[in-house]
């Protein structure tokens, strides 16, 4: 190995492992909220880069029907909810976020696809299409479940799972897709070649997480959040909402996925399955952040990018096995560390 191909695949790790830190901090800030070990994080990532590669071939993406669906099952639940209770007002407000909103999405889909906007614009009704699953994917899924045991709330999040990968293989179908690059330039740094695209997804991640950190730390809503994530009981007495809480975590987790798709489409193919290898590489990452430290997650979670670089060069038929086993002793050292004790003790 010389140095040109040390720095090329240095770059490649460093890349991945951006990517996989932004699944591992929304991974990590799903559980901190909710404690649900959100295993369908890496299903956004797919379905953000199948979304807009329907986009670009002018086509309508399948994530409208599953938008449609999902709005659909939600808006019924609340619906009965709001009879239940006899609350018009929740009525309104479900038909308002359920049945309007999506409406809304569709006509402006069916409107725009003809047109072939330029790429900004795609994106963006990219995100509008896939980040409203988060919040959709809450209240179906999880909302009712919200005081069940981690096990049970692990076992919804693998059918999710299984769920979104068999209705991602209906409506794109088992063809691969990829996107374009939002920049072709290439730039030369000593002996590598650096692409634009590999700074968009450097750059994009660093304002991401920055954004993130400014959210956490200077909005009510982020606050509210780190209020749950460290006390679940104490917040509600403060008359924060964990309902709330759950949802809007599920959406920054969305949204984090469907832009991490959007930023590596160019890069590999992805099909209607590869977000599962994918999340679960974002999975290894909080694992290594204990499920509570998202610098530790984000460290860990380029430790696994350039862990994977690397090994594809010198054992690229184990690279899977090698990243995997990674997590290995992070658990033992965590099992030997913790004193154990029961859920209901906590």
């Amino acid at each position: 190995m010389n140095s040109q191909i040390f720095l090329l695949l240095a770059q490649d790790g460093l890349i991945s492992g951006t990517i996989y830190a932004l699944l591992a901090v929304a991974i990590v800030l799903v559980f901190t909220v909710t404690r649900v070990l959100f295993v369908p994080q890496g299903e956004f990532v797919a379905l953000g880069a199948l979304t807009l590669a329907s986009l670009q071939s002018a086509k309508i993406p399948g994530t409208l029907w599953l938008l449609a669906a999902g709005a659909a099952v939600a808006m019924t639940l609340e619906l009965v909810g709001a009879a239940r209770n006899r609350s018009a007002a929740a009525a309104m407000r479900a038909l308002a976020a359920y049945g309007l909103l999506p409406a809304l999405l569709g006509l402006l889909t069916w409107w725009a696809v003809p047109l072939q906007l330029a790429l900004p614009l795609q994106v963006l009704l990219t995100l509008a299409l896939v980040v409203p699953l988060g919040p959709i994917l809450f209240r179906v899924g999880y909302q009712r479940l919200a005081n069940a045991s981690v096990l049970v709330l692990l076992i919804v999040s693998m059918a999710a799972q299984v769920v979104l990968s068999g209705l991602s293989l209906v409506f794109f179908g088992a063809e691969g897709s990829r996107t374009p690059a939002f920049s072709e330039e290439k730039y030369a740094l000593g002996a590598a070649t650096v692409s634009g695209q590999s700074l968009w997804v450097l750059g994009t991640s660093i304002a991401l997480i920055a954004i993130l950190f400014y959210f956490f730390k200077r909005t009510f809503y982020g606050k509210a959040l780190m209020a749950t994530a460290v006390n679940r009981v104490g917040a509600s007495l403060m008359g924060i909402s964990a309902t709330a809480a759950g949802s809007v975590a599920f959406t920054v987790a969305a949204l984090i996925g469907a832009l991490s798709g959007v930023l590596i489409g160019s890069f590999t193919t992805i099909f209607y399955d590869t977000g599962f290898l994918i999340g679960l590489k974002g999975f290894v990452a909080a694992i290594i952040g204990g499920l509570v430290s998202y610098p530790v997650a984000a460290a860990g979670a380029i430790l696994v990018g350039l862990l994977e670089s690397y090994s594809s060069f010198w054992a690229s038929a184990f690279k899977e096995v090698l990243v995997f086993t990674l997590i290995i002793p992070f658990l033992l050292w965590r099992s030997l560390k913790t004193n154990h004790r029961e859920e209901d003790e906590a």
